[in-house]
């Protein structure tokens, strides 16, 4: 059985009773990225099959070599989790908070109790953390009602910022091992041996580099067959995805010392050259298949630049002109003649043999013990075109979700409101649903007002008070307001303010420290909802009567 010590670890807390377990709302240490919901899940019904949650979608993670074990045991354990967790998410929408606990509990034994010999045991923890990251966000966030503006931006730290400019020893015994391997590797950019690959092998075959090795193969899955897709659109090799590894660690959020930006690193002046958008509400270098397209047209363009894919990815990282001049001051055009000859900056010296070194490794994942990485679930998602400006809150009211995790779908919008005309992505099987929710909302109400379910023994007044409003704004947007059930869907015409400037914080994967860096400054005019609600006067009795347990609609 998993121990109680390891779930701790991970920052929640679980009273064990018999036969449930109750999770308490601790926050995690750590909170994952990019957590969704399954298909199943966002229509409120089981999901009869044991695939991971993860943004949205309900697509088993695969290894790195390509296998998955599966036995059946697992296979029901994580179906029956799947079947309470989406039981209990149907029942918090209805306002059954007592049974979606109960629910969410069931969802939690189910794994918790899960026996430690089984061969795939690991999905089984995975699936525990997510479930319990999304119980953790709803009972934390409440789908965002009555929260103030996040004023902290946040962003990760480049993994590359670490090791870029490091030396590490050469084993003499990788020689011959690697040479054996290039043999017998198939790839479409030469896999050249040399000390800068061997020493970067042995770096990643360490403790540390194996950790930065190991989270960026994991979360590699979610954006894998998307950036395979672009590559092949674009003519670019495949094996350059592992330049996303070693920018970024497929983090679409990453940010380095230089200010570059986002899953490829993009600074601010090549994301003009490859029309990014950069604005104080939206920077697409932060977008991953926006950025991935960019990225594939930059190395596109260098290799047709120099006729060869080593010297493309020094100019993708130095820039063409510190190329061009290296080039002009030695007369080779050979990425390691200029090394040899010390003609690169000591960064882009490292860069190429890093890539190189992650590509032999995750072709031969035998050879290094990671043929059994669980890698992340792919991204997919439902795109919702906007047609004025809305509130990321508003999203998350339309879509049952939490607003973090709609925030983790769009990572290239640097605040609250998305503008209008921006395609903004929902979890995978949301997007019908709500569009028609959004749709109830007045288009030039959609910056400010939200959606509220009401929940058994809510109150006109609690309500009111929850969002700053008084009750007869609500009253005057809503028929039949004065008389709750559980389940009814309200207006609330909440008025919009503008974001306060807002601290962008920059967090470090390898360290677990947050660390203060720029203030983005915002000075847009703030603007209010438009809508002007009549006076009438709500009695007490009507203000203080609690919902009825029973769930109506919106009228």
């Amino acid at each position: 059985m998993i121990s109680k010590t390891f779930y701790l670890m991970a920052g929640f807390v679980f009273a064990a009773s018999a036969p449930n377990v109750t999770v308490a709302a601790v926050k995690p240490a750590s909170t994952a990225l990019n957590i969704g919901l399954s298909a199943a899940a966002v229509a409120g019904s089981p999901d009869p099959r044991p695939e991971p949650l993860g943004d949205g979608s309900i697509t088993a993670p695969a290894s790195l070599d390509g296998s998955s074990p599966h036995t059946p045991e697992t296979d029901d354990r994580i179906a029956r989790a799947d079947s309470h967790f989406n039981a209990g998410r149907q029942l918090y929408f209805e306002g059954d908070l007592e049974g979606a606990r109960r629910e969410f509990d069931a969802a939690v034994d189910a794994l918790l109790t899960a026996p430690d010999n089984l061969p795939d045991h690991t999905r089984i923890e995975r699936r525990l953390d997510e479930i319990c990251d999304m119980v953790y966000r709803f009972d934390v966030e409440k789908l965002g009602a009555g929260q103030t503006e996040d004023a902290v931006v946040s962003f990760d730290k480049a993994p590359i910022d670490e090791i870029s400019h490091m030396t590490f020893p050469v084993d003499p015994s990788l020689a011959w091992k690697v040479k054996g391997e290039l043999d017998q590797t198939a790839s479409a950019i030469p896999l050249e041996l040399s000390d800068p690959v061997l020493s970067y092998i042995h770096y990643f075959s360490s403790d540390r580099g194996r950790r930065i090795l190991l989270e960026g193969f994991q979360r590699a899955g979610k954006y894998k067959a998307m950036i395979q897709r672009v590559f092949a659109e674009e003519g670019v090799p495949q094996e350059l995805l592992y330049l996303a590894q070693a920018e970024s660690g497929f983090l679409p959020r990453a940010i380095s010392y230089k200010s570059a930006g986002g899953m490829w690193q993009f600074t601010p002046a090549a994301a003009v050259d490859y029309n990014l958008t950069r604005n104080n509400i939206l920077d697409e270098r932060f977008d991953p298949e926006v950025a991935t397209r960019a990225a594939a047209k930059y190395l596109k363009d260098m290799h047709a630049r120099y006729g060869d894919w080593y010297l493309a990815m020094a100019a993708y990282n130095c820039g063409p002109g510190v190329v061009d001049r290296a080039v002009e001051r030695t007369g080779y055009a050979d990425y390691w003649e200029l090394l040899k000859r010390h003609a690169l900056p000591k960064e882009t010296a490292n860069y190429v043999p890093i890539i190189l070194a992650m590509t032999i490794m995750a072709k031969n994942p035998g050879d290094y013990g990671l043929e059994n990485i669980q890698t992340d679930a792919p991204a997919e998602y439902d795109t919702l075109h906007l047609a004025a400006p809305t509130n990321m809150n508003l999203i998350a009211d339309a879509t049952m979700q939490p607003v973090s995790v709609i925030r983790d779908f769009n990572p290239a919008l640097l605040r609250s409101l998305a503008p209008a005309g921006y395609d903004v992505h929902v979890p995978k099987g949301t997007g019908d649903s709500a569009r028609a929710a959004l749709d109830t909302v007045p288009a030039e109400n959609r910056q400010a007002w939200r959606l509220h379910r009401v929940e058994s023994g809510d109150t006109l007044a609690a309500i009111a008070k929850a969002y700053h409003l008084t009750p007869e704004r609500i009253v005057a947007v809503n028929q039949a307001a004065d008389s709750l059930s559980a389940g009814d869907v309200l207006l609330i015409p909440a008025i919009y303010h503008e974001d306060a400037p807002a601290v962008r914080r920059v967090h470090s994967t390898s360290r677990g420290k947050n660390s203060t860096a720029v203030l983005l400054t915002h000075k847009s005019s703030s603007a209010h909802g438009t809508h002007a609600a009549s006076a009438r006067r709500v009695p007490a009795q009507i203000l203080h009567r609690k919902a009825a347990v029973r769930t109506a609609s919106l009228q």
